[in-house]
């Protein structure tokens, strides 16, 4: 990996073998990637940088005035995620009905807790609503792509990780996916589930396990993109 600077900004520049040139800006600091074939020039990709110079200002310009809320409060008009979309929270306090989640009109999550709840517990049950739904919606994907893939899950969870979306252990056939998926758009969830069950041939990132991803679904690099931040691609 190379570092190369474009009006004071800093890209990380990696050489690939890769037909086309990939430009992308990653939360929560707009760091910027470059991929490039590796048969293109220096000079070149400087060229490319410069020409998509303001698109990149514009990129980081959402990141720093984007309002941060890495730690939520969950209290009424809070925006939370669920499958790429947004929804506004609505905190319902009441004693005479088991705690819980609800989305109502496709608009708000209705969080049902006791009176005086913390947020500490306000969070647990938000959290395991999560839990819950994606438990709903995997075990459907995973047999999509059993016979597709050739190969058997015995066993899924789900689980917060902190820095991968998911994991695999090849030997018990069993995968872990990030809760945090819950708050995505759909096609990441899929692509992590894809992702981990290619592991099941090829244990490692090589051009095998590669292929067997062009293979199996050739738009997961685009996928992967836009899981991990914004993209401009040519």
């Amino acid at each position: 990996m190379e570092k190369i600077f474009i009006n004071d900004i800093e890209i990380e520049l990696t050489k690939k073998d890769i037909k086309n040139i990939h430009l992308s800006v990653h939360p929560p600091n707009g760091k910027v990637k470059i991929s490039a074939p590796k048969k293109m020039s220096d000079d070149a990709i400087r060229l490319f940088a410069i020409s998509k110079l303001s698109w990149i200002k514009k990129q980081k310009s959402k990141f720093k005035n984007q309002e941060r809320q890495t730690e939520r409060e969950f209290v009424s008009g809070e925006s939370h995620y669920f499958l790429g979309q947004r929804y506004l929270l609505n905190v319902v306090y009441s004693n005479k009905r088991r705690q819980g989640v609800e989305i109502r009109n496709k608009k708000y999550i209705d969080l049902y807790v006791r009176e005086n709840c913390p947020t500490y517990l306000r969070k647990r049950v938000m959290t395991e609503w999560y839990r819950k739904k994606l438990k709903e919606i995997i075990p459907p994907l995973i047999e999509k792509w059993e016979p597709i893939i050739g190969v058997q899950v015995n066993e899924f969870g789900v689980k917060i990780m902190k820095t991968r979306w998911g994991t695999c252990n090849p030997t018990a056939k069993r995968i872990w996916i990030n809760l945090e998926l819950a708050k995505k758009n759909p096609i990441c969830l899929e692509y992590i589930i894809v992702h981990e069950m290619v592991h099941l041939l090829e244990r490692h990132h090589n051009d095998r396990f590669k292929a067997y991803m062009d293979k199996f679904m050739p738009n997961w690099k685009s996928v992967k993109m836009e899981l991990n931040g914004l993209i401009f691609g040519e």
